[in-house]
């Protein structure tokens, strides 16, 4: 069968042993299962997000904080429909508030099986936002909350620093199906998050009018109230990407922040010391 869950589309027979561009195989590896703290506070909460982490990955970014996972994807420990299931009910019974899937898009139909048994906490979809509109569409009613990155308005950054010259035309038909499926944001009665889509976008040092069009284009797509936005300034410089070799400054996110307050979205903004190798998780071998 040749694989088209992303929208790279590069045809690999996965079941026949070919690796395609995310170089898995049909099975996906889990390199990291973990309560996770370091969310939006609706996220994360009080015990924290029973957070699975997938290895490789589908777009590639050269300024992946998790580039030791995303650019390995024999990294961590195989495991199938059972064993995710088994995973999960251990993060639920060590308090999770839900269960964040991190970057699973190219082992969505095995993840979508699994999750065919409701589970009693929300399901995250936490992605690139590079996203077929048919792999979304196997997670219709499976997922609870949406947590995709919006990277770039702008073709050619998407281009320059992930390899693909269509990120900004299925970002937006990716969050539109998001929301589709979701609906306005819910929380819960203690503040956590319920139900809806998160959108975050991760300023990029020196590229601050990305940033601001970004901003713009959602504040277009969507009314106060519809979705949530979560401005992050973590770029970490990680050795790969030269061009980003350095942290988002006191000036750029000061302008974000104003582009953020005039549009008027409800949302998060991270502060600056989260740009810090500390806040990424310690993988499984």
């Amino acid at each position: 069968m040749q694989c088209t869950l992303c929208p790279r589309e590069c045809g690999a027979d996965r079941s026949g042993g070919e690796r395609g561009f995310c170089g898995s195989g049909i099975l996906p590896r889990v390199a990291a299962a973990q309560l996770h703290h370091w969310e939006e506070p609706c996220i994360s909460g009080m015990r924290g997000s029973g957070t699975v982490f997938f290895s490789g990955c589908s777009l590639g970014c050269a300024f992946c904080q998790n580039n030791a996972i995303s650019r390995d994807p024999l990294r961590g420990r195989e495991t199938d429909v059972d064993g995710l299931r088994i995973i999960f009910a251990d993060l639920i019974e060590q308090g999770a508030h839900n269960i964040n899937l991190v970057t699973g898009s190219h082992h969505a139909d095995i993840i979508a099986e699994a999750l065919s048994v409701p589970l009693p906490v929300p399901v995250i979809w936490n992605s690139s936002g590079y996203e077929s509109l048919e792999t979304l569409r196997l997670l219709d009613g499976k997922i609870d909350i949406y947590l995709p990155d919006f990277k770039y308005a702008d073709n050619a950054l998407a281009t320059r620093f992930s390899g693909i010259n269509d990120y900004y035309e299925r970002a937006e038909a990716a969050v539109r199906e998001m929301y589709r499926q979701t609906g306005k944001y819910e929380f819960c009665s203690n503040g956590l998050l319920k139900r809806g889509v998160i959108i975050r976008h991760l300023i990029l040092p020196g590229e601050i009018q990305n940033t601001l069009a970004v901003t713009d284009r959602i504040a277009e797509l969507f009314s106060n109230g519809e979705v949530l936005f979560s401005l992050m300034s973590q770029c970490t410089p990680n050795g790969h990407c030269p061009e980003l070799n350095s942290s988002v400054t006191a000036e750029e996110l000061d302008a974000a922040k104003l582009q953020l307050y005039s549009a008027k979205i409800d949302g998060y903004i991270q502060d600056l010391d989260s740009a810090a190798n500390g806040y990424v998780p310690k993988w499984s071998d």
